[in-house]
């Protein structure tokens, strides 16, 4: 055998060997599918997992798949076309008490506000009577319910009969909110913060409403989803801990936020900007998981009051497990 022969079969045997360790590697990097809104807040902490490689530093590849809207990520992970969604805790307990395995984990804690122009004469809820207020959510919107309660308690007031309430889109009620035909809106947190930088001030927010009515701290309103039986043999918990570092990043560096708006993730100017980023570090959850289920707990049984059956169906109380417990020591 030749010795430029036996080369060329070195080269081969090398390149074979190179292509199985790839194919190997490959083989034990498992893909996490996101199902997330196109334009929701919750791409900005994925893309930024992926940018500082996260993923792949936790043993996964990190696949955001986009959809136009939330029922539509619900009914993909139903349909098991995603792996991982963003939703609430009383979707996920629904989905239980009715024979779903489901689980939650906290993603924030930001919730909608009541804003109202800087100016403005009014202080309370109780100076809302009377008043065009916009609502974005529809009339079972667990914020808007869960004010409703805090109205009544508070002033013994209804404010959906003793004001004005118009329901539609967010970004719409907004605009009407800017332009002046709105004397408050009730809108989910970013919108809320776009407003702040706009010159508009918090009136009272859903936590404040939640706290008045029984919880003790802030309570997660969204969080990731997944069903259990995949997280069994998948890598859920190295999401989790993903996830959380690439919090800790959001929490702690401002030319990360920089990052995001100069790579067009964030498409606000710079004084938008700086709210959102500070609207959203304050939503970073931090209290124990026992802390917010109990407090969930208590939420669910206002809201199963104040929303009935269209809201969370036949359920009175929180379904066991809708809070997921196998978090690995070290990633709680």
């Amino acid at each position: 055998m030749s010795d430029r022969f036996k080369g060329v079969m070195r080269l081969f045997v090398g390149t074979m060997l190179l292509c199985v360790t790839s194919l190997s590697s490959y083989a034990a990097d498992p893909v996490v599918r996101v199902g997330v809104l196109k334009f929701g807040t919750v791409n900005w902490e994925l893309k930024s997992m992926v940018h500082n490689g996260l993923d792949k530093a936790n043993g996964f590849t990190l696949e955001i798949v986009p959809f136009a809207g939330g029922d539509a990520t619900r009914i993909a992970l139903m349909g098991g076309e995603v792996d991982v969604i963003v939703s609430d805790w009383l979707w996920v307990s629904r989905q239980r008490s009715e024979g779903q395995t489901f689980a939650f984990v906290p993603y924030s804690s930001s919730v909608g506000s009541i804003m109202v122009p800087e100016n403005s004469e009014m202080k309370t809820l109780g100076d809302l009577v009377g008043k065009k207020i916009g609502v974005a959510g529809g009339p079972l919107d667990k914020s808007w319910l869960l004010l409703q309660g805090m109205a009544s308690q508070d002033h013994k007031i209804d404010l959906s009969a003793d004001n004005e309430p118009v329901f539609g889109a967010p970004p719409l009620l907004a605009e009407k909110a800017r332009d002046g035909e709105l004397d408050a809106v009730l809108n989910y947190w970013h919108y809320c913060a776009r407003l702040e930088a706009d010159g508009f001030r918090r009136l009272i927010s859903a936590e404040d409403a939640a706290n008045a009515l029984g919880a003790s701290g802030p309570v997660s309103a969204i969080g990731y989803v997944f069903d259990e039986q995949w997280a069994a043999s998948n890598p859920a918990a190295a999401f989790i801990k993903a996830s959380r570092a690439t919090k800790e990043i959001l929490r702690t560096s401002d030319d990360e936020w920089q990052r995001l708006a100069d790579s067009g993730a964030i498409k606000d100017g710079p004084a938008a900007l700086k709210v959102l980023r500070d609207r959203f570090r304050e939503g970073i959850p931090a209290r124990s998981h026992a802390e917010e289920v109990a407090d969930a707990g208590v939420i669910y049984g206002l809201l199963s009051k104040l929303g009935g059956k269209k809201l969370v169906g036949n359920a009175t109380t929180m379904a066991p497990g809708t809070y997921w417990d196998a978090l690995p020591i070290g990633t709680e």
